[in-house]
């Protein structure tokens, strides 16, 4: 008997050291799966997000992204404007033609963007237990490219932590869990089902443009068991009106952005930062057709987005 069970012991052990080698687990979609969570949705899934179309209401759940735009140091950005010739105005042909042309200086994790799942691992294993060495290049991912996140097209919820907490903003450090978001579905009477979007309202983005340093200083957000329970939901991505979604300071001091590791390498979630959800509470729109089609941009980690609801 003590055998056999032993034998069961080393079986069990074994596997789970496959599994979870490095920390983070194979695919449940398989070895090949690049696309994570996405593989979730499916035209029927649209079909049926398509019908919490009501009023024909349109949101932009995209921050404008500029040069005061809080960032995670020492990301920055910058533009410049030029005109195509000598830049002194000169016309071309007979038609007078004048334009301006731009270019972009950026990191692209700044403003409202799209966590791949390529940003964060477990000790340099990533999404799927794809190894830096293999996936990462200076001139840009050679696997998991934001270019190649398929559209989003989905049922949106969202939920609203300020009527949970009973204040117009969370504060910093201030944490919400499975409890607080069981409780917000209660009361919106929403459910959360697999392939949605869930978005969280914390009213952190009412300091923009009045107090930077303390936005970017720290935030409200989600814990770690949250981030659990909403994996075990089957979600697509996981937002919030926040910089990093999950709450700074940290739960335990000695852990550094657990939720993130949870979500991307570990689940294949994606991670929606800064979205601008106080429209959406103003009007009490708890759910809605959630689309994003991000910038194809070859190779980048992230990528600067403007989703859109429609109610």
């Amino acid at each position: 008997m003590k055998t056999r069970k032993l034998a069961v012991a080393i079986i069990v052990y074994f596997f789970s050291s496959v599994i979870y080698a490095d920390g983070v687990p194979v695919s449940r979609f398989g070895p090949d799966d690049t696309i994570g969570a996405i593989n979730l949705l499916s035209p029927k899934k649209v079909l049926e997000a398509a019908k919490l179309i009501k009023t024909g209401k349109t949101y932009a759940l995209g921050m404008v992204t500029g040069r005061d735009t809080p960032a995670y140091p020492p990301r920055t950005y910058d533009i410049v404007i030029l005109q195509p010739g000598d830049g002194k105005g000169a016309t071309q042909g007979s038609n007078l033609l004048t334009a301006n042309d731009d270019i972009l200086r950026t990191w692209i994790g700044i403003g409202s963007q799209l966590d791949g799942l390529a940003h964060i691992g477990v000790d340099h294993v990533y999404y799927n237990q794809a190894k830096a060495e293999d996936i990462v290049a200076t001139t840009g991912m050679l696997k998991y490219g934001t270019h190649d996140v398929p559209p989003i097209v989905t049922r949106g919820v969202l939920l609203d932590m300020t009527a949970i907490f009973g204040k117009p903003m969370l504060n910093e450090g201030e944490v919400f869990n499975t409890p607080h978001i069981k409780k917000a579905m209660k009361r919106q009477a929403v459910n959360i089902t697999e392939g949605d979007v869930v978005l969280f309202h914390t009213g952190w983005h009412s300091l923009l443009g009045k107090d930077n340093t303390r936005f970017g200083a720290g935030e409200p957000g989600l814990g770690n068991e949250g981030a659990e329970f909403l994996s075990s939901l089957n979600v697509v991505a996981v937002g919030a009106d926040t910089w990093g979604l999950e709450v700074v300071p940290m739960e335990d001091p000695n852990l550094v952005f657990p939720v993130h590791q949870t979500f991307l390498p570990r689940n294949g979630i994606y991670i929606l930062e800064n979205m601008v959800t106080a429209p959406l509470v103003a009007d009490r729109v708890w759910e809605f057709l959630f689309v994003l089609g991000q910038p194809r941009l070859e190779g980048s980690v992230q990528a600067i987005i403007n989703p859109i609801a429609i109610h």
